[in-house]
Protein backbone atom coordinates (compact mmCIF):
# COMPACT_ATOMS: atom_id res chain seq x y z
CA UNK A 1 0.00 0.00 0.00
CA UNK A 2 1.34 3.30 -0.93
CA UNK A 3 1.60 5.94 2.00
CA UNK A 4 -0.85 8.21 0.44
CA UNK A 5 -3.57 5.17 0.56
CA UNK A 6 -2.62 4.96 4.57
CA UNK A 7 -3.10 8.23 5.14
CA UNK A 8 -6.15 8.44 3.01
CA UNK A 9 -7.39 5.22 5.44
CA UNK A 10 -6.20 7.14 8.54
CA UNK A 11 -8.15 9.92 8.01
CA UNK A 12 -11.59 8.23 7.11
CA UNK A 13 -10.99 6.07 10.38
CA UNK A 14 -10.92 9.36 11.73
CA UNK A 15 -13.79 10.78 10.58
CA UNK A 16 -15.71 7.96 11.08
CA UNK A 17 -14.65 7.77 15.14
CA UNK A 18 -16.08 11.61 14.86
CA UNK A 19 -19.34 10.56 13.70
CA UNK A 20 -19.60 7.68 15.88
CA UNK A 21 -18.89 10.02 18.93
CA UNK A 22 -21.40 12.61 18.07
CA UNK A 23 -24.12 9.91 17.53
CA UNK A 24 -22.94 8.55 20.80
CA UNK A 25 -22.77 11.90 22.60
CA UNK A 26 -26.70 13.04 20.92
CA UNK A 27 -28.33 9.65 21.11
CA UNK A 28 -30.27 10.15 23.87
CA UNK A 29 -32.53 12.81 21.87
CA UNK A 30 -32.23 10.74 18.40
CA UNK A 31 -32.99 7.68 19.95
CA UNK A 32 -36.14 8.94 21.59
CA UNK A 33 -38.06 10.39 18.35
CA UNK A 34 -36.78 7.18 16.81
CA UNK A 35 -38.40 5.00 19.53
CA UNK A 36 -41.86 7.35 19.46
CA UNK A 37 -41.36 6.91 15.63
CA UNK A 38 -41.44 3.23 15.58
CA UNK A 39 -44.33 2.95 17.80
CA UNK A 40 -46.47 5.34 16.00
CA UNK A 41 -45.76 3.06 12.99
CA UNK A 42 -46.71 0.21 15.25
CA UNK A 43 -50.13 1.64 15.86
CA UNK A 44 -50.65 3.34 12.15
CA UNK A 45 -50.59 -0.17 11.52
CA UNK A 46 -52.43 -1.96 13.85
CA UNK A 47 -55.39 0.57 13.29
CA UNK A 48 -55.17 -0.40 9.23
CA UNK A 49 -53.47 3.03 8.06
CA UNK A 50 -51.19 2.77 4.90
CA UNK A 51 -48.41 5.66 4.06
CA UNK A 52 -49.77 7.14 1.02
CA UNK A 53 -48.16 9.74 -0.72
CA UNK A 54 -48.80 12.11 -4.37
CA UNK A 55 -48.09 15.63 -6.14
CA UNK A 56 -49.98 18.18 -5.87
CA UNK A 57 -50.78 21.57 -7.32
CA UNK A 58 -49.38 24.21 -4.99
CA UNK A 59 -52.42 25.94 -4.75
CA UNK A 60 -54.28 22.86 -3.08
CA UNK A 61 -52.04 21.59 -0.78
CA UNK A 62 -51.82 25.56 0.38
CA UNK A 63 -56.00 24.74 0.74
CA UNK A 64 -55.92 21.78 2.23
CA UNK A 65 -53.58 22.58 4.37
CA UNK A 66 -55.65 25.58 5.67
CA UNK A 67 -57.99 23.57 5.63
CA UNK A 68 -56.39 20.89 7.94
CA UNK A 69 -55.88 23.45 10.98
CA UNK A 70 -59.46 23.62 11.51
CA UNK A 71 -60.57 19.60 11.01
CA UNK A 72 -60.26 17.67 14.38
CA UNK A 73 -58.33 14.84 12.47
CA UNK A 74 -55.36 17.29 11.15
CA UNK A 75 -54.26 16.39 7.83
CA UNK A 76 -54.89 13.01 7.71
CA UNK A 77 -58.63 13.03 9.11
CA UNK A 78 -59.30 16.36 6.36
CA UNK A 79 -57.81 13.98 3.39
CA UNK A 80 -59.77 10.41 4.07
CA UNK A 81 -63.23 12.78 4.76
CA UNK A 82 -62.53 14.50 1.47
CA UNK A 83 -61.11 11.57 -0.24
CA UNK A 84 -64.29 9.19 0.95
CA UNK A 85 -66.90 11.59 -0.28
CA UNK A 86 -65.24 11.88 -3.69
CA UNK A 87 -65.27 8.30 -4.18
CA UNK A 88 -68.93 8.02 -2.66
CA UNK A 89 -70.14 10.75 -5.45
CA UNK A 90 -68.25 8.98 -8.02
CA UNK A 91 -69.91 5.95 -7.65
CA UNK A 92 -73.24 7.06 -6.76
Amino acid sequence: MKKTDLEKNKGLKIAHDMKHAAAVRGGGVGQAATLARREQRKLDQQAGLVPFACKLEGKLAARLQELAKEHPGGMNGLVAEVLEKGLAGMTA
